[in-house]
């Protein structure tokens, strides 16, 4: 393979760049001005706290509904449990059979004598000796 000569041309050597002899100017830019929140009295902090407060929670409400959208709507259970007294149950229904005549008497003169109810004391007195000897026949 043969060469390529030039022919002797070689390119013009290029220049070098011209520097400024200068030294750079120092910035004359004024500092910036401090910022200044809320015109500089209390209120004006306030007043941006609360309206920060309500932007938080505008914000939290809508990122609740993405969420419901999402996964669905919330919902809350409710159970309630009734439990029964077992072994109180047998000993007031004995009470209550055993002083049923009175109950009954007592209820009887009330209807009879709504305005005056001071004509019952006697049934009224009957009915809670009744249930006084029942409970302590029974607690005996």
């Amino acid at each position: 393979m043969p060469r390529r000569s030039s022919g002797g041309f070689r390119p013009a050597p290029r220049a070098a760049p011209v520097r400024n002899p200068r030294p750079p100017q120092p910035a004359t830019h004024a500092p910036p001005a401090p910022v200044q929140r809320g015109g500089g009295f209390l209120l004006g902090d306030f007043f941006s706290s609360i309206v920060e407060g309500m932007g938080f929670g505008v914000g939290d409400a809508v990122a609740q509904r993405a969420m419901d959208a999402v996964m669905g709507p919330r919902t809350i259970q409710y159970e309630t449990v009734v439990r029964e007294p077992a072994a109180a149950a047998p000993a007031n229904s004995t009470s209550m059979k055993s002083c049923g005549i009175h109950s009954k008497a007592f209820q009887d003169c009330v209807n009879a004598n709504g305005s005056d109810i001071s004509k019952c004391q006697f049934y009224l007195d009957r009915l809670n000796k009744c249930r006084r000897s029942g409970a302590a026949l029974l607690g005996a």
